[in-house]
């Protein structure tokens, strides 16, 4: 993961609680989510247009 061990993950991990708090994370975790799943759909869709038009050529 990123050439990342399990003590650094740790510390980032604490570093984050530290600084966002324990109620701020599952918030932000969440918004993550939400980017992510929309950028992968984006990928998907624009990927499934591409061979339509190819198909239709």
């Amino acid at each position: 993961m990123f050439g990342l061990g399990w003590p650094e993950v740790v510390i980032i991990a604490i570093v984050a609680l530290v600084v966002f708090g324990p109620k701020k994370i599952p918030e932000l975790g969440n918004a993550l989510g939400k980017t992510l799943r929309g950028f992968k759909e984006e990928l998907n869709s624009d990927h499934d247009e591409g061979n339509a038009e190819k198909e239709q050529q």
